[in-house]
């Protein structure tokens, strides 16, 4: 697969468009918000900030017709995010805003605070990262009727932590803290079966440098695929995950019970994840997973229906604004970084950074 290939916005896309989810993360995070519109304003931005997601869909797509949208700034989550990448046309520049629970695109993008959004607004790169698209039962009971298709950016699974947060956000009455998880955890605890996956894919899905003892169906109660090497708390399942390679790569464990899952969490945390003999590390551009009894589904951390799932690749689906150091860390070499004109622009990237 050949290098990405990073942009640098045009000088005439001046208009910054806010999406805000009023329901993400803590409620004194979203005074944040205010802050960075006047940030980039003081760069000479024009901005705008919306919580009706109709009208921000229709503004970015008026701006793009013109040429003037910078970017689509997505305050909440990693959920947020994922809300902009499936309503918003392809081409739209998208960036985090964390003011959410976990906030884990923007953290993998070095975009954790304030300071680094702005920067990467007013002198940044664009890079074009695959995104993942997955089908699933609406209805847990239905396995053969009404089907959801969603775009997801970092991952998803299904089992234990998608009853997890299956649970959480059926009883969700207002924003979500870290605290608001524990319920819903202890409730699966106790509850929770771990019902046998069947995880199914053909041979040209498979990437290759597929384990050679890997067959379809490969049976688990555990299964996670990851776009991006980002998870809940920090864990890193697929340290070597990449947005970039044209591949998920899939962390699936066989066994299922409080003590194994004790057992696994200790290993990821110590990153031994891969060398247990019940793991099983595989590398798909499409699969499909089933049961024989309801499970659920969650994709970055929001509920994403039931068993069956298809899950296929979109090469380099997803255009975010980003960093330009974090674009040269990730493989968009300088030789690569050009826009259109074949130069980046130079006002944008050298204009000072002023949020006072």
């Amino acid at each position: 697969m050949s290098p990405p290939q990073p942009e640098f916005p045009s000088p005439q896309a001046r208009d910054v468009l806010i999406s805000v989810n009023p329901r993400a993360g803590r409620k004194g995070r979203q005074r944040l918000v205010g802050t960075v519109a006047t940030a980039l304003a003081d760069q000479g931005f024009r901005v705008q900030i919306l919580s009706d997601l109709e009208a921000v869909t229709s503004l970015a797509a008026e701006l793009l017709e013109k040429e003037q949208l910078r970017a689509v700034l997505g305050a909440g989550g990693d959920g947020t995010m994922s809300v902009l990448a499936n309503r918003l046309p392809a081409q739209t520049p998208l960036a985090p805003l964390p003011v959410g629970t976990e906030n884990l695109l923007a953290k993998y993008l070095q975009m954790r605070d304030l300071d680094q959004v702005v920067q990467a607004i007013a002198g940044g790169a664009i890079a074009h990262l695959d995104a993942g698209r997955l089908r699933t039962a609406v209805n847990s009971t239905d396995p053969d009727g009404p089907r959801m298709e969603q775009i997801f950016l970092l991952m998803v699974s299904c089992g234990f932590d998608a009853e997890v947060i299956h649970r959480l956000h059926s009883n969700r009455a207002g924003n979500i803290t870290q605290l608001s998880y524990g319920k819903p955890i202890l409730h699966a605890i106790r509850t929770y079966e771990y019902p046998e996956l069947r995880l199914y894919w053909d041979p040209e899905a498979a990437a290759d440098d597929l384990t050679q003892s890997t067959s379809s169906p490969l049976t688990a109660r555990w299964a996670f695929a990851f776009n991006l090497p980002c998870y809940a708390w920090g864990l890193k399942f697929t340290p070597n995950a990449s947005g970039v390679d044209g591949c998920f790569d899939l962390c699936t464990l066989q066994n299922g019970s409080l003590w194994q899952a004790a057992k696994y969490l200790l290993a990821v945390l110590r990153q031994r994840i891969s060398g247990l003999k019940d793991c099983t590390m595989t590398r798909l551009k499409r699969f499909r997973i089933e049961a024989d009894r309801p499970v659920p589904v969650q994709a970055d951390g929001e509920p994403m229906g039931f068993l069956p799932m298809e899950v296929d690749l979109l090469p380099r689906r997803l255009k975010l604004v980003v960093p330009e150091a974090w674009a040269l860390q990730a493989g968009f070499g300088p030789a690569a970084a050009a826009g259109t004109n074949g130069q980046p622009s130079e006002p944008d990237r050298r204009m000072p950074l002023s949020t006072e």
